[in-house]
C-alpha cells in the first residue's frame, strides 16, 4: 500500500495514554461540526439527478455500454447510502424525524433497513477494531477458523480473498432483517424499517417486472445494486484493514489509537469521491460522527496540520486490494494479521 504517513508504532512513537478524543476534536475548526441545510439538501438534489442520469443511461445504452451505465448508476446509488449514513449519525438535519425520514427514503432503493443499519453501525463506531466486538470486517481467530468445516473454510477464504466485494451482501442479508436480535425500543424501530423495505420491494419489484420483464429487474436494479455492494464492501474493508493496523483485545483497546491511527484515509478517483460525497475521508468521521460528509475534507486538512504523523493515507488501486486480500485474513496478537498460507504452513 502506498502511504503518505506511517502509523506511530512504525516510527517508534506512541500515543499518550492520557490523550482523549476531546483533545483532538478541540484542534478542529468549529465549522467542521456545523450543519448546513443548503449543502445537505443540495447533495440530495445532485444525488437524485445523478441516479436519474444513470437510469436514463441504462435505458438508452446499447448492450456493450451497459456495464459503464451500471457502474455509474451503482456508484450514484452509493451516494444515497452516504446521505442515509449522515442521517443515521444525525449529522444531516437538526431534527431527528427529518433524519429518520430522509434516511429511510435514501435506503429504500438499496432495500436496506435504515434503523437496523444505524444501530449496528453505531456499535462499530463505539468499538472500532476491538476484537470480538467490532462488527465490520473483523478477522476470525485462528482457533475459530480451524474449528469450521470445509465448506465454511472455503466461504471465509473467498470473502477475505478475491471475492471480498460480496462481503457487504452477506452483512446486509444476515444482520439487518432479524429484529429479534434487538431489544426494547430498538426492536420496534428495526421492525418498522424492515417492514418498510418489505413493503417497498413488494410494490416496486412486481411493477418493474410487469413493465420491463424479469430482464428489466436484472438490468435496472440487480446490476446497479451489485455495484453498490462492491463499493460498500471495498470502502468498509479499506477503512480499517491494513497489515499494520491491529484489531486489539478489549482489555488493552485504546479509543484514541483505534479511531485516529486505526482508520485509513483512502483517495478514490474524483468521480467516485464526488458521487459518494467524500465518505472515504474517513479519519475525521471516526473521531466524531457529528461531522457532516460535506465538512470531512475541511476536518481532514486540519488533522494533517495538527496530527499528521498519526494519520494513515492511501490511494485506491488493485495493488492495495491485492495486499489486503493476500495478507489480512486471520487475527494474530503480535503481527496483527496472519494469512491463510501462514496458518496452514504452521
Amino acid at each position: 500500500m502506498t502511504a503518505t504517513t506511517l502509523p506511530p508504532r512504525l516510527m517508534g512513537e506512541s500515543i499518550s495514554p492520557s490523550l482523549k478524543l476531546k483533545d483532538i476534536l478541540k484542534t478542529l475548526p468549529r465549522e467542521c461540526f456545523r450543519k448546513n441545510l443548503v449543502k445537505a439538501w443540495t447533495s440530495v438534489i445532485v444525488n437524485v439527478l445523478m441516479v436519474a442520469l444513470g437510469y436514463w443511461a441504462i435505458a438508452v445504452s446499447p448492450w456493450f455500454l451497459l456495464p459503464f451505465a451500471w457502474i455509474f448508476t451503482g456508484t450514484a446509488l452509493t451516494g444515497f447510502f452516504v446521505i442515509g449514513h449522515d442521517c443515521g449519525h444525525r449529522s444531516f438535519a437538526k431534527r431527528r424525524w427529518v433524519n429518520d425520514w430522509v434516511g429511510h427514503l435514501a435506503f429504500l432503493p438499496l432495500a436496506y433497513p435504515f434503523h437496523a443499519w444505524r444501530i449496528l453501525h453505531n456499535r462499530h463506531h463505539k468499538h472500532t477494531n476491538k476484537m470480538d466486538v467490532d462488527n465490520a470486517w473483523q478477522p476470525f481467530r485462528p482457533e475459530f477458523y480451524e474449528s469450521l468445516g470445509t465448506i465454511k473454510h472455503w466461504g471465509y477464504r473467498l470473502m477475505r480473498g478475491r471475492l471480498w466485494w460480496l462481503g457487504s451482501i452477506l452483512h446486509w442479508a444476515f444482520l439487518h432483517f432479524d429484529w429479534r436480535q434487538f431489544e426494547g425500543r430498538e426492536r420496534q424501530q428495526v421492525r418498522l424499517s424492515v417492514l418498510t423495505v418489505v413493503g417497498f420491494v413488494a410494490i416496486a419489484f412486481p411493477l418493474l417486472v410487469v413493465t420491463a420483464g424479469v430482464g428489466g429487474l436484472v438490468k435496472f436494479w440487480l446490476f446497479p445494486w451489485l455495484v453498490y455492494h462492491f463499493w460498500m464492501s471495498t470502502f468498509t474493508l479499506v477503512h480499517h484493514t491494513d497489515p499494520q493496523i491491529p484489531f486489539t483485545e478489549p482489555e488493552v483497546w485504546n479509543e484514541v489509537e483505534a479511531q485516529l491511527t486505526g482508520t485509513v484515509h483512502c483517495e478514490y478517483p474524483a468521480w467516485v469521491e464526488f458521487l459518494c460525497h467524500h465518505i472515504n475521508v474517513h479519519v475525521p468521521h471516526h473521531l466524531s460522527t457529528a461531522i457532516p460528509s460535506y465538512n470531512l475534507r475541511m476536518a481532514h486538512n486540519s488533522l494533517r496540520q495538527n496530527w499528521g504523523p498519526y494519520l494513515r493515507e492511501s490511494r485506491f488501486s488493485w495493488k492495495l486490494m491485492k495486499e489486503i486480500t493476500d495478507q489480512c485474513h486471520l487475527y494474530h496478537p503480535e503481527d496483527y494479521y496472519q494469512s491463510f498460507q501462514q496458518f496452514h504452513q504452521r
